[in-house]
């Protein structure tokens, strides 16, 4: 099918338009978080451990942060917008090729990262009762998905052109939206789990803690919207491995070849297994349960760009 230069032009402006919008909510909602960190109130900041948080203030004065919680609300706007956007991108993408919209590294990453701006979107709404304290998240969980549709965009980018023959198989379909779901949905999950590493820091030490730090929600949140997130997103990365196994026994005639694509991806897979056993045992619940998610999402990167870009496999088909 030949492609449509009209359509794949369309795509293209509404991927950097969405990018544009994410990068404009990002430095609103790092407005709020900043003028949260300025904020001097009287009262310790208290919560519940769950992310909960009171502030009082001097009598007489309101908390000064009505503009920039105006500024949160219109970045979480922004970020609906953007990701409207961004899915119409990933649309006109894939009528103007004839196929499914993640044939190579720049539509995969497009993919991933929308994802990762739905899951968190579907976070917020879910969540509504502590909605407030999540969205001074927004910034943290924007600003990897900013960088990866930057190098997307520059680094990674191809033109709209048909499916090579290795990838020309309903298989991509099925096999490569599961890595796309759970991988942005992860990327949501190893956010939460640095940030909890840096409050449970800060709890440490709170007498001479960051105040960036302190103005994060509790860790009990943290935590809690890290283990649900990667609940969710393992099943789907289990299914992802095995119909790779399956489209490799009827691509190249057997289902393990241990290819370096095949290889870390099943060694993502054993991390984040660990990660949902270390959180069901006692003794490795908090930091070492936080650490090990952590590690899983830097494999998961590794995975997405080192073994794609420098190293030699049967995956390396696909192009930049």
């Amino acid at each position: 099918m030949p492609v449509d230069p009209v359509l794949a032009f369309y795509g293209d402006c509404a991927f950097y338009t969405a990018l544009v919008l994410y990068l404009v909510a990002m430095v609103l909602q790092t407005v709020e978080y900043a003028a949260q960190r300025s904020a001097e109130p009287v009262g310790a900041r208290a919560g519940d451990g769950g992310g909960v948080v009171t502030l009082t203030w001097p009598p007489g004065e309101s908390a000064p942060r009505s503009r920039a919680a105006r500024a949160g609300r219109v970045a979480v706007s922004l970020t609906v917008l953007g990701a409207a956007v961004h899915g119409v991108s990933l649309l006109l993408r894939g009528l103007a090729a004839g196929r499914v919209p993640w044939g190579n590294m720049y539509e995969f990453t497009s993919a991933v990262c929308f994802v990762a701006v739905v899951a968190w979107l579907v976070v917020l709404v879910r969540q509504r009762d502590i909605a407030p304290a999540l969205r001074e998240l927004g910034g943290f969980v924007l600003l990897p998905v900013v960088i990866l549709l930057t190098l997307a965009g520059t680094v990674l980018y191809a033109e709209a052109a048909p499916l090579v023959p290795a990838l020309n198989s309903y298989w991509i379909a099925i096999h490569v939206s599961a890595a796309s779901i759970a991988s942005g949905m992860l990327l949501v999950a190893g956010v939460a789990s640095a940030l909890y590493l840096v409050r449970i820091r800060f709890e440490a030490r709170q007498a001479g803690g960051s105040r960036f730090a302190g103005r994060l929600p509790g860790s009990a949140l943290l935590d809690r919207l890290a283990y649900r997130t990667t609940v969710v997103a393992f099943p789907i990365w289990t299914f992802m491995v095995i119909t790779g196994a399956v489209w490799a026994e009827a691509a190249w005639g057997r289902y393990w070849g241990w290819d370096p694509k095949e290889t870390v991806a099943l060694v993502v897979w054993v991390v984040y297994a660990c990660y949902l056993h270390a959180r069901a045992t006692a003794g490795w619940r908090g930091a070492r349960s936080a650490w090990i998610n952590v590690l899983g999402f830097a494999a998961l990167l590794f995975n997405l760009f080192f073994i794609n870009i420098v190293v030699a496999g049967l995956h390396s088909y696909a192009g930049l």
